[in-house]
Protein backbone atom coordinates (compact mmCIF):
# COMPACT_ATOMS: atom_id res chain seq x y z
CA UNK A 1 0.00 0.00 0.00
CA UNK A 2 1.38 3.68 -1.13
CA UNK A 3 1.86 6.51 1.82
CA UNK A 4 -0.46 8.77 -0.52
CA UNK A 5 -3.12 6.50 -1.03
CA UNK A 6 -6.20 8.30 0.38
CA UNK A 7 -9.23 5.78 2.43
CA UNK A 8 -12.58 7.66 2.52
CA UNK A 9 -13.63 5.63 5.28
CA UNK A 10 -10.99 7.20 7.30
CA UNK A 11 -11.99 10.50 8.81
CA UNK A 12 -9.45 13.09 8.14
CA UNK A 13 -8.33 15.26 11.13
CA UNK A 14 -10.61 18.54 10.98
CA UNK A 15 -13.62 16.05 11.22
CA UNK A 16 -12.46 14.38 13.97
CA UNK A 17 -11.31 17.96 16.49
CA UNK A 18 -13.78 20.51 16.34
CA UNK A 19 -13.44 24.21 17.24
CA UNK A 20 -13.91 24.68 20.65
CA UNK A 21 -15.93 27.65 19.90
CA UNK A 22 -18.28 26.17 17.70
CA UNK A 23 -18.36 23.31 20.29
CA UNK A 24 -19.43 25.36 22.85
CA UNK A 25 -22.25 26.92 20.93
CA UNK A 26 -24.04 23.79 20.24
CA UNK A 27 -23.98 22.92 24.13
CA UNK A 28 -26.91 21.81 25.07
CA UNK A 29 -29.66 24.24 26.63
CA UNK A 30 -30.07 23.98 29.87
CA UNK A 31 -33.07 21.98 31.15
CA UNK A 32 -34.42 25.54 33.23
CA UNK A 33 -33.48 27.77 30.48
CA UNK A 34 -35.62 25.53 27.73
CA UNK A 35 -38.65 25.02 29.75
CA UNK A 36 -38.52 28.80 30.33
CA UNK A 37 -38.33 29.75 27.21
CA UNK A 38 -40.82 26.88 25.75
CA UNK A 39 -42.93 28.48 28.47
CA UNK A 40 -43.00 31.94 27.38
CA UNK A 41 -43.67 30.83 23.46
CA UNK A 42 -46.47 28.20 24.15
CA UNK A 43 -48.23 29.20 27.51
CA UNK A 44 -51.43 30.76 27.68
CA UNK A 45 -52.60 33.14 29.95
CA UNK A 46 -54.74 30.16 31.61
CA UNK A 47 -51.61 28.28 31.77
CA UNK A 48 -50.14 31.03 33.39
CA UNK A 49 -52.59 31.49 35.98
CA UNK A 50 -52.20 27.81 36.60
CA UNK A 51 -48.88 27.95 37.16
CA UNK A 52 -49.15 31.41 39.59
CA UNK A 53 -52.06 29.70 41.44
CA UNK A 54 -49.41 26.74 42.31
CA UNK A 55 -46.60 28.64 43.32
CA UNK A 56 -48.62 30.72 45.78
CA UNK A 57 -50.22 27.66 47.30
CA UNK A 58 -46.88 26.29 47.91
CA UNK A 59 -44.67 29.30 48.95
CA UNK A 60 -48.08 29.96 51.42
CA UNK A 61 -47.78 26.41 52.72
CA UNK A 62 -44.09 26.75 53.22
CA UNK A 63 -44.28 29.67 55.21
CA UNK A 64 -47.67 29.06 57.17
CA UNK A 65 -44.82 26.64 58.97
CA UNK A 66 -42.54 29.01 59.81
CA UNK A 67 -44.94 31.59 60.79
CA UNK A 68 -46.45 29.37 63.18
CA UNK A 69 -43.44 28.62 64.79
CA UNK A 70 -42.40 32.28 64.97
CA UNK A 71 -45.60 33.51 66.50
CA UNK A 72 -45.86 30.56 69.09
CA UNK A 73 -42.20 31.80 70.05
CA UNK A 74 -43.24 35.42 70.39
CA UNK A 75 -46.36 34.36 72.23
CA UNK A 76 -44.46 32.57 74.87
CA UNK A 77 -41.93 35.03 75.11
CA UNK A 78 -44.48 37.71 75.60
CA UNK A 79 -46.25 35.44 77.98
CA UNK A 80 -43.17 34.90 80.05
CA UNK A 81 -42.55 38.54 80.14
CA UNK A 82 -46.57 39.39 80.88
CA UNK A 83 -46.09 36.54 84.26
CA UNK A 84 -42.57 38.14 85.13
CA UNK A 85 -44.18 41.54 85.40
CA UNK A 86 -47.59 40.24 87.22
CA UNK A 87 -44.91 37.81 89.49
CA UNK A 88 -43.05 40.64 90.69
CA UNK A 89 -46.13 43.10 90.97
CA UNK A 90 -47.66 40.45 92.86
CA UNK A 91 -44.36 40.05 95.32
CA UNK A 92 -44.09 43.68 95.93
CA UNK A 93 -47.80 44.13 96.79
CA UNK A 94 -47.41 41.18 99.15
CA UNK A 95 -44.75 42.39 100.80
CA UNK A 96 -45.91 45.97 101.09
CA UNK A 97 -49.39 44.53 102.65
CA UNK A 98 -47.75 41.66 104.85
CA UNK A 99 -45.37 44.98 106.24
CA UNK A 100 -48.55 47.35 106.49
CA UNK A 101 -50.42 44.62 108.68
CA UNK A 102 -47.01 43.07 110.16
CA UNK A 103 -46.80 47.08 112.07
CA UNK A 104 -50.44 47.11 112.70
CA UNK A 105 -50.24 43.92 115.23
CA UNK A 106 -47.29 44.73 116.70
CA UNK A 107 -48.88 48.37 117.01
CA UNK A 108 -52.10 46.41 118.68
CA UNK A 109 -49.72 44.03 120.58
CA UNK A 110 -47.88 47.42 121.88
CA UNK A 111 -51.35 48.86 122.68
CA UNK A 112 -52.74 46.13 124.31
CA UNK A 113 -49.60 45.21 127.11
CA UNK A 114 -49.37 49.54 127.40
CA UNK A 115 -53.10 48.62 128.69
CA UNK A 116 -52.06 45.63 130.53
CA UNK A 117 -48.93 47.73 132.66
CA UNK A 118 -51.08 50.19 133.52
CA UNK A 119 -53.86 48.47 134.94
CA UNK A 120 -51.77 46.70 136.89
CA UNK A 121 -50.02 49.92 138.70
CA UNK A 122 -53.54 51.43 139.66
Amino acid sequence: MSQNAYDASIPVLTEVVTDPGAAAASAPEPVAERLERRATERWTGEEWSVLERRVTERVLQQLQGRVDFVLEQRVRDAMADAMQRTLESFTTDLREGLHEALGEIVSQAVSQEIAHLQTLGK
